[in-house]
This record gives structure tokens, sequence and C-alpha cells, in this order.
């Protein structure tokens, strides 16, 4: 493991995490990694998926526990149908398992700046929340559309950012020094389809990888385990495997990276 370096402090870290479902758990790993390679970020972006790893990580809560606090409160068992509304399921029965974890609700309360992307449906366009409630930000960013109702947030109407941004990059351009990824949609090739559903995955994937990749260059280092985004969106199953080989993925990533070495030494 990579001794930490106090000199790691002095640069302005950031980091972004894409949006994903429970692959996204995939950024706890992640996070653990540079944790314990003694990394101090100055600012996260992310969303959907990302926006929680996000806040939990920068609530205070170690990566280990927030994968504990997944299985422990079983978050997808506790959404509920929102029958006769836009969506199948309201997410906002969530909103009381999130106040454990983030009892004061609000950005200005977490440990490091936060940046949640989500999506003005009402507006189509990109939105970005930085300070006020935070559980509610984390839900409009994680509302996937014509799955979960969309979340009211002064008379509009949000859904999952990654409809328009899976990859929020830009709230940290011109304000960190290094740029850290975290992307937990790798798609490996493939040459045959037979269910309809696997299709469909698969193409929503692409689309949003696409955009990604024009985002690439603004990162110094991209973590990107191989293959995650074959893994179902709602497979829970598959958290702590996910876990495992990011964290395992970002070492490789860390030993690699001339960059981040450089950024060791300071």
């Amino acid at each position: 493991m990579t001794t930490p370096s106090n000199s790691t402090a002095k640069k302005k870290i950031g980091i972004v995490l894409s949006g994903g479902g429970i692959r996204g758990i995939a950024h706890l790993g992640v996070l653990k990694a540079f944790k314990n390679a003694g990394v101090e970020f100055s600012h996260i972006s992310g969303t959907s998926a990302g926006s929680i790893a996000g806040a939990f990580y920068a609530a205070g809560i170690d990566p280990e526990e927030a994968l504990k606090i997944f299985y422990k409160t079983k978050l997808l068992r506790f959404i509920r149908p929102a029958l006769g509304s836009l969506g199948l399921i309201n997410i906002e029965n969530v909103k009381n398992i999130l106040k454990e974890y983030f009892p004061h609700d609000q950005f200005e309360a977490l440990n490091i700046p936060l940046t949640i992307c989500a999506t003005n449906f009402s507006e189509g366009d990109v939105a970005y929340f930085t300070k006020g409630p935070l559980i509610r930000s984390i839900l409009a960013s994680s509302c996937i559309p014509g799955i979960f109702k969309p979340i009211m947030i002064n008379d509009h109407m949000f859904v999952d950012g990654g409809i328009l941004n899976n990859f929020p990059v830009e709230p940290l351009l011109n304000n960190c020094d290094y740029i850290i990824g975290s992307s937990c949609n790798h798609l490996k090739p493939v040459h045959k389809i037979t269910k309809i559903a696997h299709l469909m995955q698969r193409a929503g994937i692409m689309s949003i990888n696409h955009d990604m990749e024009r985002k690439i260059k603004f990162c110094d280092i991209l973590i990107e385990p191989k293959g995650m985004g074959e893994i179902s969106t709602f497979d829970m199953k598959k958290a702590e495997t996910i876990y495992w080989l990011a964290y395992e993925e970002t070492l490789k990533s860390i030993k690699q990276s001339e960059s981040f070495q450089e950024l060791l030494k300071g």
C-alpha cells in the first residue's frame, strides 16, 4: 500500500463520480483506495449513484461503512410503488433512511464540498446543487425517469442527472489542480444479445459513455473497472463484488500512474 503523504493536502484534488445504479458502489471501493493512499479531496462531484457515494464520503463516512449501510438498510426494499403517479416508484420513501446518516440535511454540514448533478426536467437543463437541502438533491439526482416519480424542487420537476450529464467533471474544472475520474459503466465487446432488456441497457450505457469519452481529457487519472457495465442497475447481490473489483482496479491504477506518483511526492 502506498504510504500516505501530507503533500497531497497542498494540492486541490477533485474526484468526479459517474452514475450507474448499483454499480455506483464501485465508487466506494475507489474512494477507499485513495483514502488509504493518503489523498484528501478538496471537491467531489457526482451524478445519481455517484452523488450518493460522494455524499457519504463528504459526510465523513468511511467507504466500507457506507457499503455496510447499503446492506443494513436494504435501500432498494424501502422504495415503494407510487401508484397513479408519473413514475412506478416513489423514491421519496428513502428520505427517512438517509436522514439517519445526514441528520443536518445540508450541503454546508459536509466535511468536503460536494456538487450534485441532476436534470431539470421542467426546463430541459442540467442542474448543479451545492448548497441548501442535501437529501432532496440526492433523490433528484438518482430519480430515473419512467421508474421513479420526479422530485419537485421549487416547483420544477427533477430527474436523474445522468440523462444529460452522467460524468459531471465541469464543476471541478478551474477549481482543482488534479482531477480523478471514476466510471462504473465500462462495456466489453459482445457478438450476440438475446434479451430485449440487455439490449436496452447496453444502448443506454453506450449513450452515456459516448458523452464521457470527450470529458476524459480533463481527468489526470481515470478509474474504470472492466466489464462493470454488464451488471444490472439493480443487482444488489453483486454489491460486494463491485466494491472489491473497483478497489483492486484503483490500487493497480495508482501504482501505474506516473502523474499520481508525482502528486504523492509533491
